[in-house]
């Protein structure tokens, strides 16, 4: 059984000019893919007015909220005891966004729930990227 679920997140996104503009995003969770979050921007949150999608190992999510976590596109770290900054690159850009530390636990916790860390299907997981890349080549 594929279980998934969604969890609305706030968020401050921080300018170049060190503004704190308020943003709302969607935290994913799917057992399909039982190594990966999701979190979804609305249009209005990005440069070219499209929605947004940043997938990134629930791993690096663990590790972002003890300390500082992240070696390629997305970066997370602690920043106090109630907020967690992720910094995200791309192509267009860095976004640095700070959200409240207990609705990433409270969302991760839910991720565990689902599929306990240990116990994710990776041979399956393998399978449908490699699917996904390559279909029927």
């Amino acid at each position: 059984m594929d279980i998934s679920f969604e969890q609305p997140a706030r968020a401050l996104l921080i300018t170049a000019e060190e503004e704190e503009l308020p943003v709302s995003a969607t935290l994913r969770y799917t057992a399909a893919d039982p190594l990966a979050v999701h979190i979804d921007f609305p249009p209005e949150a990005a440069l070219d007015g499209e929605c947004v999608t940043w997938t990134f190992g629930r791993a690096l999510l663990e590790a972002g909220l003890r300390g500082p976590a992240g070696s390629g596109d997305v970066h997370i770290w602690p920043c106090g005891r109630d907020r967690t900054v992720m910094e995200f690159h791309s192509p267009y850009g860095l976004a640095l966004l700070q959200f409240r530390t207990p609705a990433l636990r409270r969302f991760l916790l839910r991720t565990y729930a689902v599929v306990a860390s240990g116990q994710e299907d990776v041979g399956a997981a393998v399978d449908r990227g490699l699917s996904a890349l390559f279909g029927s080549v």
